[in-house]
């Protein structure tokens, strides 16, 4: 909660400034208000929650009654929340609880989609690093709600020898060495490779998980016949929802998608007065 609260008073903080002008200029402060959250298009719905908490911040009075819940594919018109309270401070919570709120729903449906394409091939959809920055969590969590997984958090929680750790190190076998000797045992080792050949030089470093990024299906397949279980599977790079189930029906455990989070449009939701 607190690092949410953190980001939504951050968003409050910049959007209404030193004061809302509009509002105190046309607004009585005393004056009640009462509106409604609309879906305008069909989607997945992805922090209610987090919408609610913007108007509490604002005025703990506030009373926001929610009708659907994460994870819930609404329709075009369908009312999702009622809010009640100060006509101020529905006023000034409107933007940031709509974008929130728009942004995460739009992240949760793309997800959805993915995790549609690729249903009944055993492969498991999976986010990136590649979110917004300081919404992180906030997408992470959107992905979830789509039925997608979370991959590493942070740099903090996964080791992942990427092309320019592997560069730095001096190769494959001496970066996974060092990588068993100075991180914590709990962590597993996944390694990025862009070949057949640095998918054995992984292999034959003992790799937890072998990332195959940007091969093609025909090389994606042999990697993973290579592998034949020694070490999990991740296919990225480029993936669309045009080539999502392809990928996945070549055999692999994990897709991961950078656009869940990085290209996932905004769904459309209005706030009325009532």
């Amino acid at each position: 909660m607190f690092e949410i609260d953190r980001i939504i008073r951050n968003a409050l903080q910049e959007d209404i400034g030193l004061g809302d002008v509009t509002t105190q200029a046309t607004i009585e402060a005393a004056a009640p208000g009462r509106a409604e959250l609309v879906a305008k298009e069909d989607f997945v719905l992805s922090g209610i929650d987090v919408a609610a908490r913007v108007f509490s911040l604002l005025d703990s009075q506030t009373a926001f009654e929610k009708l659907r819940e994460d994870g819930f594919a609404v329709q075009r018109g369908e009312v999702l929340a009622w809010i009640k309270g100060s006509a101020s401070v529905l006023l000034q919570g409107e933007r940031v609880a709509l974008n929130l709120l728009q942004r995460m729903s739009g992240v949760t449906t793309h997800t959805a989609r993915f995790v549609k394409e690729i249903q009944g091939t055993g492969a498991v959809v999976v986010d990136t690093r590649k979110t917004t920055p300081g919404l992180r969590c906030l997408e992470k969590y959107a992905v979830r709600m789509g039925g997608g997984r979370n991959h590493r958090t942070s740099l903090y929680d996964g080791v992942l020898i990427k092309e320019n750790h592997i560069a730095a190190a001096g190769g494959i076998a001496t970066a996974v060495s060092r990588a068993r000797l100075r991180a914590p045992h709990t962590l597993k080792v996944e390694v990025e490779t862009t070949s057949l050949k640095e998918v054995e030089e992984a292999l034959a470093a003992g790799a937890d998980i072998i990332m195959l990024d940007n091969m093609d299906l025909d090389t994606l397949r042999e990697a993973v016949v290579r592998i034949d279980g020694r070490a999990l599977t991740e296919a990225s790079g480029g993936v669309t929802l045009k080539t999502v189930r392809a990928i996945a029906q070549a055999g692999v455990d994990f897709i991961s998608v950078g656009a869940l989070t990085h290209s996932s449009p905004a769904v459309d939701i209005s706030m009325l007065f009532k």
